[in-house]
């Protein structure tokens, strides 16, 4: 009785000669994008075509073949390298998928079971009494904080400070909270994929990037690939990456200085994630692994979510969709397949101003062809209400689970939130989310004088925010909040001081933010996250509770005054 990975070793064997033919078959016989075609696509990155600025590179397969591969812009602004399809770019959280896919591999071994507890392989995680499974890492269900969110809090974040694998376990060893308990909600972290590459690591008895490499990039050919587990080793034909927009004369450097891998750091090229995307489409290694790889997350209230193991199963211009983005530092990365039409689209760039998610969908909607329909998100019938019946839909709603605020305000005949989308009504109580399939609905409650609303997202978690007062900060007296406020968590000290009449909170050696007051006891602080402050029985400031995207509830306690 051979073991699974015995056949599949010997299926891969066969597979790299098979991956080999097909894809040099492939570049001859594939029909090419017609010169209409690359017009297009010329457009959609016009303002990234220049020895001035950094680009991006992108490449096309269909039913595995490769169609076009085209890049713009420069590779290295101080060298005058321009980008070529074979560029080496960072494809930021896009490489999560390989992260999945070597957890699943190890999996159909028998070497652990998805249902594991992440604690059985890595015990310096503390108990929160609930089992965190390897799955909930998988598909961010965890309730873990993010390690990167917290370590910001600090000032020393992932663009500060070099960070690797030991870092991360001493961060996550230390929280004392979850943001929610496993399987309730879903929050995007790091930390889940960060902890899958440590467990892969300590049970294949190799590191990460090597177990990747013998399994997954050696055997599919994917010579251009490697991780960025060491950033100051050399790797040759890898791009420089940016900060800056197109359009500006300005450019400046902006790559990654951290170690640690797994929730991105996949160095690799346009032509060897659509040999990926081939992998995964024509079942190179089993059903059993197709099945696990993109099985969605399912809540604990029963609700399925649209993120699987690394990718996210949605539907992109009316047609299903496996896809991707990532943004790390400077790189930003776009990777989708278009199961009905077997179409693949990659797309690397080296600039933050590049946008992943527009840049490939753009570029998907050319080759989709005919097949794009109209989008089923698009605009419903709108009902007109009176200026009244839109007033009374004014004012300020909290997540109570992470305080996270919304306002709601009226602006020239529209319902805004916090400035920027409408909401546009399609009945009394529902309104959609200007284009999206977002409704938020309002639900009158005896509990409150106020409405409700229940945020209702396709492929996301339900939301219930509860309506609550904005601040009336001109009859608070704003020194009782201030003090110096202390989290173990986050090993993290700040002062709140009073600065000509306004709260600013202030963080070694010379980080300031002005809190600008949002609801009771509550203030946001613009380039940190939302300060809420916390009264003990008599009434005193005891503490404060940090929230930011990824991070729920960080408590700091006020320090006693000697």
């Amino acid at each position: 009785m051979f073991p699974y990975g015995y056949f599949r070793h010997v299926f891969s064997f066969t597979c790299i000669i098979m991956f080999g033919l097909f894809f040099s078959a492939g570049m001859v016989t594939a029909q090419p994008a017609n010169s209409e075609t690359v017009s297009e696509l010329d457009a959609i990155f016009s303002g990234w075509d220049s020895s001035d600025t950094p680009g991006c590179a992108v490449g096309i397969s269909k039913d595995g073949r490769h169609v076009l591969n085209r890049a713009w812009g420069m590779a290295d602004l101080e060298h005058m390298v321009p980008n070529t399809p074979s560029t080496i770019f960072e494809a930021g959280s896009v490489s999560k998928q390989f992260v999945s896919a070597s957890v699943i591999l190890l999996a159909l071994e028998g070497e652990l079971s998805l249902e594991d507890d992440i604690r059985d392989y890595v015990p310096e995680m503390p108990d929160y009494g609930d089992v965190i499974t390897l799955r909930h890492l998988m598909n961010h269900t965890s309730g873990l904080r993010d390690w990167g969110s917290v370590t910001s809090v600090s000032g020393w974040g992932r663009g500060n400070r070099t960070h690797n694998h030991d870092h991360v376990i001493d961060i996550l060893s230390r929280q004392t909270q979850l943001n929610f308990p496993p399987g309730e909600r879903y929050s995007y972290s790091n930390s889940g994929y960060n902890l899958l590459a440590i467990v892969v690591e300590r049970v294949s008895g190799m590191s990460f990037a090597k177990y990747s490499t013998q399994e997954i990039f050696e055997p599919l050919g994917m010579t251009s690939t490697q991780w960025r587990d060491d950033y100051t080793r050399i790797v040759k034909g890898r791009s420089s990456a940016y900060s800056g927009n197109a359009g500006g004369n300005t450019f400046t450097i902006n790559r990654p200085i951290e170690n640690v891998h797994g929730n991105g750091g996949l160095l690799t090229t346009v032509e060897d994630l659509l040999t990926w995307n081939y992998a995964i489409s024509s079942r190179y290694f089993s059903d059993e692994f197709n099945r696990e790889f993109h099985q969605q997350g399912v809540l604990s209230g029963g609700r399925t979510i649209s993120y699987a193991s690394g990718v996210m199963i949605n539907r992109d211009h009316g047609q299903p969709q496996v896809v991707h983005t990532g943004a790390t530092s400077g790189y930003r990365a776009y990777l989708s397949y278009y199961p009905d039409q077997q179409l693949s689209v990659a797309l690397l760039c080296n600039v933050t101003g590049a946008n992943p998610g527009g840049l490939g969908s753009a570029v998907s909607k050319i080759f989709l062809g005919e097949d794009v329909l109209e989008s089923e998100t698009e605009q419903q019938e709108r009902v007109s209400l009176s200026e009244e019946e839109l007033r009374s839909k004014n004012g300020i709603w909290i997540d109570p689970r992470n305080y996270r605020h919304v306002k709601i305000s009226l602006e020239n005949g529209d319902l805004k939130i916090d400035g920027g989308p409408a909401l546009n009504p399609v009945s009394s109580t529902d309104f959609q989310l200007g284009n999206s399939s977002t409704t938020y609905r309002f639900i009158n409650s005896e509990e409150s004088e106020r409405p409700f609303i229940h945020v209702i997202r396709e492929g996301y978690p339900e939301e219930l925010l509860t309506p609550v007062h904005s601040s009336n900060s001109d009859n608070t007296n704003l020194s009782i909040y201030t003090g110096t406020f202390q989290s173990l968590d986050a090993e993290t000290e700040l002062n709140i001081e009073l600065e000509d009449d306004k709260l600013v909170l202030n963080r070694r050696p010379n980080s300031s933010f002005e809190l600008i007051p949002v609801y009771e006891d509550a203030f946001l602080a613009r380039g940190f996250g939302l300060i809420r402050f916390i009264r003990s029985n008599n009434g005193q400031i005891a503490q404060f509770t940090y929230s930011g995207g990824r991070v729920y509830d960080l408590r700091f306690n006020r320090v006693a005054e000697e």
